[in-house]
């Protein structure tokens, strides 16, 4: 990486942005440092809240924090009621809270009736378009259809669907009620699925026939109904299906309910429920280096505080945006940047089911070109995986249309920032290279793009609110240099706890340095205060943008019949970041030949999930361990990236088995160069 080189925002851009110099930037960021309470106090009374709060941060019992306390508000209403121009229920009731002494809650109110609130498009090139009246309307049918299921404030939901419109429904119709949501990605397995749904008692499962990826039907009913199999989830009361592809489904009679029939004549009136700040918005599973998936839950009038405020500094909206998060609604940055945070703010937001890449590699292109999306915001692996197909691809649509790029997920190599830049961008659009987490609810990291100098790879300062810091292994500040990256403050949209795991939160986030949640990532900051996210320090690999455990990978290997041990690690990939390699010792009966290595790679595909599928698996006679018995999983990261190691290696129990992976890393890399 250049520390060095940088690029300015755009003299045309800067022009009409909200923030436009580092002066201001900095004005801002200190006025936040000041009195962080107020700070983000004035930011929340850009929300509408039902009743005021008493106190604006509990921080009494730490690391458990309260936001906003004691006050009401509902996420699904600010995301639609209050950008209508007629009264619902809701904000007839609301009008007796005016006058408090937090100012007015209704506040920017600009009529979007007929704008659309989103803009569909299926993989097959069907579309939709739904207005905010629309959308509006659907989402308070679907609630109601819920209620009439008995579903309540604090009851739990399990969404699996594909990028339809009936996923943001869903997930906006629970808000509505208070059903603490999950979504559950659609590329997951059905064992994945149930471990979740086990884990969240879920009431309810909503779901879908099927949804295309690459031409192909992905049966999620069928998962569900493996997922439900026998005794398993016995929580789940009712299966809602919405029809995709009209595909024929088996239905079990008194447990699964066709969407359409349920929603069949029910009322377009369903008054928002008036909720603490603090209610449990959604819970989101992310992998942990356990093997069990964390439960990260999220409240409601911090998190959508701050996601708000994120998504204005950052791709500083416009009338007239055509927004487009291409991130899947089953992760953080679908629910932030594609659902809650664009509603929120008003904008057009741009849902896609498909692939990148199909049936051609200009399907995103000739996407922004049909829809003239003026805002991109992506993932380092999509742009990689475009910068070897080639710029003619791009080359050949008019995206004239865009103004603002931006990337999420991982940290961005400076080669793809600069294809970005130049082929995508045509060097007239700033980017912005944001940095957060599941746990964090919202960017906490990134440039603004009318005032911060970009330098390609490093994700730069930290948005206001926001206290960031680098530190060694003491927990030390590292001035200059690479450390540990933490957060010193709470922050409102942090995560609240770990489901039914409040000790689990605790070691994990605050144990490594008491009094400051780490992030597991190693970054390094320069001499001009800029922040370079590493990557993990943990055994987590990000594939794809996408945590996955290793011991979860692990796990499902063992369980597989000819596997006696193995190990996972990351390995730089071009196109993903990193791949998972896996290091196995076959039982002796087993042959390690490639048909055994496709075997294992299905085998995890088919229990967590294609994402999981080996890049490659390395068969060996022993794995390298500590004397006490731990894999020393340092040591095979280097073998796959380097063919070679290095550092402290004495507490290795059998050198040899290090020096014959390290021999068999070279001769294999031999034989992969040769068949290339």
């Amino acid at each position: 990486m250049d520390l060095k080189e940088t690029f300015l925002p755009p003299p045309h851009f800067q022009e009409t942005a909200s923030i436009r110099s580092m002066e201001e930037y900095e004005r801002l960021y200190a006025e936040a440092q000041r009195d962080p309470e107020a700070f983000w106090a004035e930011r929340a009374r850009r929300l509408h809240w039902f009743a005021p709060w008493q106190k604006v941060l509990d921080w009494s019992t730490p690391p458990f924090a309260k936001w906003f306390v004691g006050g009401k508000t509902n996420v699904a209403y600010n995301c639609l009621d209050r950008h209508l121009s007629y009264p619902t229920s809701a904000r007839k009731s609301a009008a007796q809270t005016r006058g408090t002494d937090q100012g007015p809650f209704d506040t920017n109110i600009i009529s979007r009736n007929n704008q659309a609130a989103i803009i569909w498009e299926g993989e097959n090139f069907e579309q939709r378009i739904l207005t905010y009246q629309e959308l509006h309307r659907r989402v308070a049918k679907f609630a109601n259809a819920l209620k009439g299921l008995g579903l309540k404030p604090g009851s739990r939901a399990i969404l699996y669907m594909p990028m339809i419109p009936e996923a943001a429904i869903a997930m906006l119709a629970c808000a509505r009620l208070g059903v603490t949501h999950s979504v559950v990605f659609g590329g997951f397995s059905a064992e994945a699925l149930k471990t979740r749904i086990e884990d969240l008692e879920a009431e309810v499962v909503i779901t879908c026939d099927a949804g295309l990826r690459r031409g192909k039907e992905i049966l999620l009913k069928q998962s569900v109904d493996e997922a439900l199999a026998g005794s398993a989830c016995p929580s789940v009361r009712k299966v809602i299906v919405c029809r995709r592809l009209n595909l024929h489904m088996p239905m079990q009679s008194g447990r699964d309910l066709w969407w359409d029939d349920l929603t069949f004549g029910i009322s377009e009136d369903c008054p928002a429920e008036e909720l603490d700040s603090e209610h449990p918005l959604y819970v989101l599973y992310t992998s942990g280096t356990t093997g069990k998936p964390k439960g990260v839950v999220h409240s409601t009038g911090g998190y959508l505080t701050q996601v708000l405020a994120t998504l204005e500094w950052v791709f500083d909206p416009k009338p007239g945006d055509t927004y487009w998060c291409t991130a899947d609604v089953g992760w953080v940055t679908g629910h932030s940047y594609v659902v809650y945070g664009p509603l929120a703010a008003g904008l057009t937001t741009l849902m896609y089911e498909g692939a990148p890449d199909w049936p051609k590699p200009d399907r995103w292109w000739r996407i922004i070109e049909k829809y003239r999306v003026s805002v991109l915001y992506t993932s380092p692996t999509a742009i990689r995986s475009f910068v070897r197909q080639g710029e003619q691809w791009p080359n050949g649509r008019d995206l004239s249309s865009l103004r603002l790029l931006g990337t999420v997920g991982e940290p961005i190599n400076p080669a793809a920032w600069k294809w970005y830049h130049r082929v995508i961008g045509k060097e007239r659009c700033p980017i912005v290279d944001t940095w957060w987490q599941t746990e964090t609810g919202s960017i906490l990291i990134s440039p603004l793009p009318g005032a911060t100098p970009a330098k390609p790879g490093s994700a730069t300062k930290p948005l206001p609110g926001v206290a960031v810091d680098v530190v060694d292994d003491k927990g030390e500040r590292v001035p200059v240099g690479k450390g540990y990256l933490v957060l010193t403050r709470p922050w409102p949209a942090m995560l609240r706890t770990l489901y039914k795991d409040p000790e689990r939160y605790k070691e994990n986030y605050w144990s490594r340095f008491p009094g400051r949640y780490f992030t597991g990532d190693a970054a390094t900051r320069d001499e001009d205060g800029y922040i370079w996210v590493l990557g993990r320090v943990d055994d987590v690999i990000n594939v794809a943008g996408h945590r996955l455990s290793t011991m979860e990978v692990e796990s499902s290997l063992v369980r597989h019949t000819a596997v006696a041990e193995a190990a996972v690690v990351g390995a730089p990939h071009e196109v993903k970041g990193q791949a998972i390699h896996a290091f196995v010792t076959l039982k002796h009966d087993a042959p390690a030949d490639d048909a055994t290595a496709d075997d294992l790679r299905e085998w995890v595909s088919h229990e967590i999930g294609p994402l999981a599928r080996p890049e490659r698996v390395h068969f060996v006679t022993a794995l390298p361990k500590t004397r006490s018995g731990k894999i020393m999983r340092r040591l095979l990261r280097e073998i796959v990236s380097t063919q070679s190691v290095s550092g402290d290696t004495s507490t290795l129990e059998d050198y040899g088995v290090l020096l014959k992976l390290s021999q068999q890393g070279k001769e294999e890399e031999e034989i992969l160069g040769e068949k290339k």
